[in-house]
């Protein structure tokens, strides 16, 4: 059994959670669960960054303390887990507890001891949104590239951390896929930022600025941490880095498989300057981050201003949690900015899950019930007509291994739905109700045709048994929906072999037929 420990980056809590982190939580979701499907000792962990300038300023304008906006905000993610059926382990928060204050002290005061914290007065443009410094060839037309706000100008005293110590030895981990970044034009992207030098960075920010808000520097009461060595340092400190304790030593020290998921606009703080500040501290570095793009809606990149928002709860209570994973992991590739249409939603909904799993799922439960009693059959001898599900069977483990290496779960539904498909394609070659017409007639034939149809239901019951496993980390519920209406359970004995080799369906299970699993859904009216 390999370990395996995964964290999505913790959003801002200024306002709600919108559909862009909820792509990156479901993302993060569908590998977790993907791993403990194959037995891995796996940990899931998110959270919510509340440290940050931003949320002092948010709490400002509604006239409430930082405190009471980031509690109220903190929930909203926590309630996620719900709402998108998630099976994070973890929740951490920066603002209220006290693991994560102990613990990131603990990495500033070792990366300190080892020479590479020193203060200075310091003058820069500085993006709240980002909370980030930038210089001015980094702006376009003088404002943010990420906010396209003007900076402010900032002059004060900080703390700054030697950044430039750890070019080349960051190099080295990244080139050799020591710590490996996917896809790979996001790893070149942070070679490419590396070799043109890298330059020390602030590592705090007055008190005074800061409002009071923020975990203090050590020794240093006028000083609160910067945004980003507060907030990385949640991964560790999340698994009780202050005390070592023993999720610590089992996720992260012993561990062969620490995974980041985060979105391209934070890449550069998680590829160059967290990996530094665990040098620094003498802490292994994270194994793989994964990098995905942005949601985009109706072709529009979310913005409030623009007005194109998008609640997840809404969506969610609309349409259903499964439709919405479904369209999120299929639709949007993960390693590329994807779009977000209603449209399209309905398009994908209906064509995939309500007329291609939900029919399938119909048709096959109706057979059963009406030619054997609801009792799935026996197979017997089988042709050249079950052959193309026998091969694509054989063939998804692989197929769905590669694809959850590379990160790329609309890969691996691509692949589970060729056997929805097949499936589909055999129930009208077979065509199991002229059988049973030709059995009902008796005599040689009959016989002939009581064999075919048994073995063709089976044979339809048992690719939806092991869709409905493939698909338990995209659409859980679902899954099981699936499996009730078969009369059999998802097994979660974690035997990944056993469980995905074909004839793992036991003859004799009574179907329980419930309703339609995915009623098809409405287009828009114009």
């Amino acid at each position: 059994m390999s370990k395996f420990y995964i964290t999505t980056a913790i959003p801002y809590v200024n306002a709600r959670p919108h559909i862009g982190f909820a792509l990156e939580i479901v993302l993060t979701d569908a590998v977790a669960r993907y791993h403990r499907l194959k037995g891995d000792d796996t940990w899931f962990l998110t959270g919510t960054d509340e440290n940050s300038l931003k949320n002092v300023q948010a709490a400002e304008k509604e006239g409430i303390s930082t405190a009471q906006l980031v509690e109220r905000n903190a929930q909203y993610f926590h309630d996620l887990r719900d709402l998108l059926n998630l099976s994070f382990d973890d929740f951490i928060r920066t603002a209220a507890e006290a693991r994560h204050f102990e613990g990131v002290a603990k990495l500033w005061q070792a990366a300190d001891h080892n020479g590479d914290l020193y203060k200075k007065t310091y003058r820069g443009l500085y993006c709240v949104g980002c909370e980030q410094f930038y210089t001015e060839d980094e702006l376009i037309n003088g404002l943010c590239p990420e906010h396209l706000t003007r900076p402010d100008l900032v002059e004060e005293d900080n703390y700054f951390f030697r950044l430039s110590r750890y070019g080349d030895k960051l190099l080295e981990l990244i080139e050799s896929d020591q710590l490996r970044i996917e896809p790979r034009t996001r790893k070149n992207e942070v070679v490419s930022f590396i070799r043109r030098g890298l330059e020390d960075f602030s590592v705090s920010r007055s008190t005074r600025r800061a409002k009071g808000w923020g975990v203090p520097v050590p020794g240093d009461p006028d000083q609160v941490m910067y945004v980003w060595f507060d907030a990385l340092g949640n991964y560790i400190t999340a698994l009780d880095y202050a005390s070592e304790g023993p999720l610590y030593e089992r996720y992260w020290l012993d561990n062969p498989n620490r995974v980041h998921v985060i979105g391209k606009g934070i890449i550069r703080f998680h590829a160059v300057y967290w990996p530094a500040m665990l040098l620094a501290a003498g802490v292994p570095l994270p194994t793989t981050i994964f990098v995905h793009g942005y949601v985009t809606v109706e072709g529009e990149k979310i913005s409030k201003s623009l007005g194109n928002v998008i609640d997840p709860r809404d969506v969610v209570q609309k349409y259903g949690v499964d439709a919405v994973r479904y369209y999120l992991l299929r639709e949007i590739p993960a390693t590329e900015d994807g779009d977000f249409s209603t449209e399209r939603f309905i398009r994908t909904y209906n064509s995939y899950l309500a007329d291609q799993l939900g029919n399938l799922l119909n048709r096959v439960v109706n057979m059963v019930g009406r030619y054997y009693d609801g009792v799935i059959p026996a197979p017997r001898d089988y042709t050249p007509a079950e052959q193309g599900l026998l091969d694509l069977a054989a063939s998804l483990p692989g197929r769905v291994d590669v694809a959850f290496e590379r990160f790329r779960p609309d890969e691996a539904i691509t692949a589970i739905w060729e056997l929805v498909s097949a499936a589909n394609k055999y129930v009208v070659e077979v065509a199991p109700w002229t059988l049973a017409k030709t059995r009902a007639a008796g005599g040689p034939d009959g016989a002939a045709a009581e064999a075919r149809l048994a073995t063709s239901l089976y044979s339809l019951a048992e690719a939806l048994r092991l869709v409905a496993h493939y698909a338990t980390p995209f659409i859980p519920a679902s899954a099981e929906g699936v499996c009730r209406q078969l009369g059999i359970e998802l097994d979660p004995s974690g035997d990944w072999a056993h469980i995905t080799q074909w004839g793992g369906l036991a003859p004799g299970a009574r179907v329980q037929p419930g309703g339609v699993l995915f009623p098809k859904l409405e287009a828009p009216k114009a």
